[in-house]
């Protein structure tokens, strides 16, 4: 739980909480596991009906700490601190929110680094395969934990979009509202590509040992490095990395070397190294792959409109103009098949040259559209 703050400051130092569950869970890939555990945190507090709460659903990279910050730090450290918190879009003054950290995840919740029952070692490369759908089913199994039969709301972005709306259709009578945010129905051909490149990258780095690195006391993290440079490419807008680093030499001149030389290659680098010393490499390659996975259309023939047939909440669809890698072409694929369903569904495309990340950003025509949208909601 979160300590109690004044309105539109931080929801204070938070404690990442943890839930052990021991019913098998069956995956969508024939596999199960019998025991589990979920972290997360929350912020704000449950009322009285159970009737306020919010679910937020990370990205590829995210975890279960959405707001705020731990007591060893002096400032916070959410990744989406700017929208959630009192006075903010999400206002924790009126909505008890929960940030879970996905299975399969390495940020507390069992993964491959998590001790396998059957070997006592990391389960590494031999975790089961988990989907977009079976996080949504232990996400389920978490509120009812925490007695929610029902979400005011459930929201991601991106990857989390994509479990927002799945929630809609798994448990359709169990979220009234949803908020889907720069996300897309399934990848195309070339955001699988460009996952299928940065997979590679840490398959084939000599320290990733087929996934049992754990044993090896070592980490691929030269493959991690370069599939987090590729993906950060896909990521910024060519307006953002034009704007922020355009043709800037370090040194001033060209030094004629294969050195990192552009402004562009250093923040790459950096961007690399930090994600390969805090990011499993196992988890990256479960979650890409539950990415291509995912495909609610694809049970009916691949007719959108009819996989979204069975959802009754009320949506946002949010979509950005430089957002490359999910376009507002598939946010309005999204959009069209709700309303040929005869949903409630609002649509906001943002003019933002962030590029994909602008989800995480604090555009202030991006938080007016939440902020109002969130106020509609009764709770």
């Amino acid at each position: 739980m979160s300590e109690p703050q004044p309105a539109c400051l931080s929801v204070g130092i938070v404690t990442p909480q943890t839930a052990r569950f021991e019913e098998t869970l069956p995956l969508r890939s024939g596999s199960r596991l019998d025991g589990y555990e979920l972290v997360f945190e929350t912020y704000g507090a449950l009322n009285e009906a159970r009737s306020n709460a919010v679910l937020v659903c990370h990205a590829l990279s995210g975890s279960h700490h959405v707001a705020g910050r731990y007591a060893d730090e002096d400032r916070d450290s959410g990744w989406w601190n700017n929208l959630v918190g009192p006075g903010k879009p999400l206002d924790t003054g009126k909505f008890f929110v929960i940030g879970v950290n996905n299975l399969g995840g390495c940020h507390g919740s069992t993964g491959p680094c998590s001790p396998n029952p059957a070997t006592g070692r990391p389960w590494g490369a031999n975790f089961p395969f988990v989907t977009v759908e079976d996080w949504v089913d232990a996400q389920a199994r978490l509120a009812d934990k925490l007695g929610i039969k029902s979400f005011a709301a459930v929201m991601g972005g991106s990857l989390g979009g994509m479990q927002a709306l799945s929630w809609t259709l798994q448990y359709p009578d169990r979220v009234r509202h949803a908020a889907v945010i720069a996300s897309a129905p399934k990848l195309t051909a070339q955001n699988i590509a460009f996952n299928e490149v940065a997979r590679q990258a840490i398959l084939t780095d000599p320290d990733f040992h087929g996934g049992h690195f754990y044993e090896h006391a070592t980490l691929p993290e030269r493959g991690l490095r370069l599939a987090r440079m590729v993906g950060h490419i896909t990521y910024l807008s060519d307006d953002a990395m034009g704007e922020k680093f355009g043709r800037n030499l370090r040194h001033g001149k060209a030094m004629y070397s294969y050195d990192v030389e552009f402004e562009i290659e250093s923040y790459l680098q950096r961007q690399g190294e930090k994600f390969s010393r805090q990011f499993d490499a196992n988890t990256y390659l479960l979650t890409t792959k539950a990415l291509d996975y995912y495909d609610p259309a694809l049970v009916h023939g691949g007719d959108l409109t009819a996989a979204l047939g069975a959802a009754r909440a009320s949506f946002l669809v949010v979509a950005f103009t430089t957002d490359w890698r999910f376009s507002p072409d598939r946010s309005r694929e999204i959009v069209y098949a709700l309303t040929h369903n005869a949903r409630n569904v609002t649509y906001a495309e943002i003019d933002c040259v962030a590029g994909h990340d602008s989800f995480l950003l604090d555009d202030p025509q991006y938080h007016a559209v939440l902020a109002a949208w969130f106020d509609r909601i009764e709770v």
